[in-house]
């Protein structure tokens, strides 16, 4: 794969990424770090954090672009079977563990009867 740009261009832009995600983390650290104890907004915000890693991490595998402009979105039934069923036991559980094992399984299963 060829670029037109050079080899100090793409180092600096990863260098400047890494230093960039380290700043954001470490405020984190040093602002918290300060306080006997979070308020109670910041503990409201960070529980969703699980929830929605897991949903960026999964959505994309489950509906994806199609490569041919005419078709729009492809998915695959047994994945959005999957998907649905790990959806209903993270809603009834709240337990992330579950939702993921429940949610592999029911996927490989349905790889078995689709």
């Amino acid at each position: 794969m060829t670029t037109s740009y050079g080899t100090g261009a793409i180092w600096l832009a990863i260098v400047g990424a890494g230093v960039g995600t380290f700043a954001i983390r470490l405020s984190f650290i040093l602002l918290l770090g300060r306080l006997d104890e979070a308020p109670p907004t910041v503990e409201g915000i960070l529980r969703f954090v699980p929830a929605a890693v897991l949903a960026a991490l999964v959505a994309p595998s489950l509906v994806a672009l199609s490569a041919e402009p005419s078709l729009g979105l492809s998915y695959a039934p047994e994945k959005v079977g999957a998907g649905a069923i790990a959806a209903v036991v993270a809603w009834r559980t709240e337990n992330v563990l579950a939702t993921i094992g429940v949610g592999m399984a029911a996927l490989w299963t349905l790889q078995v009867v689709f």
